[in-house]
Order: C-alpha cells, then structure tokens, then sequence
C-alpha cells in the first residue's frame, strides 16, 4: 500500500505541472494574438515604444531579479546599441537594418563585458555605484564624440529594407519586425531563466556563500548574466533607433537606468512578465501626462507611484498577482 501511495504521490506532481504549463502555454499564446492584432487597435509606433522599453526592462531584470545584482548603468548599453545601429545606417546607406541592429548589439555586449569584468567582483552598493560611474563615462563619451551628434543627437537614420526586400518604412511592417525581436528576446530570457544555468543564476541570488561552496564559480556566472543582459539591452536600443530613426542622449542619461529599475519593480522584479507589464505602464504614464496640464510633473508622479509600489506590494503588480493567484486557486 505505501508503495502504491509512493507511486501515485509523483505522477500526481507531474499531472500539476503538466496542467500549469499548459496554461502558462495557453496564456503566453493568448498574449501573442493580442500581440498580433494590437496595431491595428492602437498606434503602432507607441506600441514599438513601449516593446523596446519592456525588452529593456526584461534585460535589466534578468540580471536584478535573477542574479540579484542592481546596476545604475544599463542605460549606457541601450545608448551603445542605439548609437552604433544609427551611425552605422546612417553613414551606410546599402547596410540592411538587420545588421546594423546586430552591429549595436554587439558593441553593447563588448561593452557589457568590459563592464562586468570591472565591477562583478563587488556586490551591493558597490556594483551599483561602479555601474553608476562607468555609465557616466560613456555618457560623456557621447557628448564629446563627433558622430553622435552631440545634445542634438543622431538624426535621419533610415529604417531601410529588412533582408533587402522588405521596407520598414510603413508602420505596420516595423511594428511586427520590432514585435519579433521582442518575442525573440523575451524567449531566450524565458529560456535562460528556466535552464539549468538559471537555477544557478537563483542559487547565487539567494545565498552566494552557500553557492561557492558547492563548487560554482560565482563570478563567472554572474559575468556571463551581465553580458547577457547588456547584449538584449543593447538589443532594445538598437531597435529603438530603427523605429524613431534617432539616437539621443536621454538613452544614455542615469534618469533612463533609473527609469528601467522603476519599470522593473513597478511590474515585479523577479517575474518574467513583470518588466512588460511596468514598461507599459511607466510609458502609458508619461504619454498621457505629457498632453496634459501635468506635463511638467511627469517625474513626480512617476516618483511618487513608485514610492507607493514600494511600500504597498514589494512584489510588484505581477507578482502580487502571481501571489493571490497561488492563494486562492491551489
């Protein structure tokens, strides 16, 4: 009889998971389809705005929910990669958007690598002000350097012809090209997160001492997470410049690293949906705020929903969700 219990208590488990990733499967193509159909529902070049964002934000928290480091630089990857992309469509009219995209993402995961080698070896306060100094030092980099365009800068980048043949100068076309690299970014995060490279990712995250002592090397999974997260960073700022066909300083500015670690935790850090569900909301937000009387107080309310976030649910929106949803229906 126990035997038979033993047997039994096992499939029982499986049978649950089988049943939860199901739904999450279900769910994931539910979102798609809404995915597919939005542009047609709302203004595509705001969509693109907010994919970019919330694969940003989806990079940054790969790393802070994951990894368990917080960076107050990630902004400088996103400029990486939008001003590489520019410059390099802009000065070679026969280069395809897709490797001038890929050409960003590359230098933003040099970059990225280059940083991490500086910093990993710190923790806490330590990392984030070391990410912090060295952000600033590229953004200096950008004002100064002449191919930037410096305060104005970089305008008139041409979205070009996607493989040679597809124009991405009608909004529709960008919209699923931006939307694929989205679905592209956020799987390899969904894939990253649930290997076993992931769980060590978590292990470290939550006791890094204990971790060391069975025998992983700590710093080099965190280095590898930090040019992962810096290359999908990247990867968002080059896209984003192909949609707006401009690369500016505000990419680069501390206020976008700040930016990204709101939209993080506003959605919930440590959750795979969280980064989209705040960067909708935190672009939403300054859409709407910035055509109203309160267009000068963007900041200030953004501040202040924050600060509301932080003390009502430390879990962010999806994670509080997440939370009621395991409560009440297993």
């Amino acid at each position: 009889m126990a035997d038979s219990q033993a047997i039994k208590a096992p499939s029982a488990v499986q049978e649950r998971q089988k049943r939860a990733d199901m739904r999450r499967n279900l769910f994931y193509i539910a979102l798609i389809a809404i995915g597919l159909v939005a542009p047609f529902v709302a203004y595509p070049v705001f969509l693109m705005k907010i994919l970019c964002f919330a694969l940003f934000a989806c990079a940054f928290n790969l790393l802070l929910g994951y990894a368990g480091l917080l960076s107050f630089g990630h902004a400088a990857f996103l400029a990486t990669g939008g001003y590489v992309t520019g410059y390099l469509l802009a000065s070679y009219p026969g280069l395809t958007p897709e490797l001038g995209i890929i050409g960003g993402t590359l230098l933003a995961t040099v970059l990225g690598g280059l940083f991490g080698v500086l910093a990993i070896r710190r923790q806490g306060i330590y990392f984030a002000m070391v990410t912090l100094a060295l952000a600033q030092l590229v953004y200096f980099m950008f004002v100064q350097a002449p191919f930037t365009g410096g305060e104005d800068g970089l305008h008139g980048v041409p979205r070009g012809e996607l493989f040679g043949f597809i124009s991405l100068r009608s909004n529709l076309a960008m919209y699923y090209f931006v939307f694929a690299v989205f679905l592209f970014g956020f799987a390899l995060i969904q894939r990253t997160v649930h290997s076993p490279f992931g769980q060590v990712l978590k292990a470290i995250r939550e006791n890094e001492p204990r971790a060391i002592s069975l025998g992983y090397n700590v710093d080099a999974y965190k280095l590898l997470a930090f040019v992962l997260s810096a290359a999908l960073a990247g990867l968002a700022g080059s896209t984003k410049t192909v949609v707006f066909q401009l690369a500016s300083l505000t990419d680069a500015h501390w206020h976008m690293s700040g930016e990204v670690i709101l939209m993080t935790l506003l959605g919930g850090v440590g959750t795979l949906l969280g980064p989209l569900m705040g960067a909708g909301i935190v672009v939403s937000l300054q859409h709407v705020l910035a055509q109203s009387p309160l267009g000068n107080w963007v900041n200030v309310i953004l501040g202040i929903i924050f600060v509301v976030c932080v003390l009502s649910f430390r879990s962010g929106i999806v994670g509080e969700l997440t939370k009621m949803y395991r409560k009440n229906f297993k």
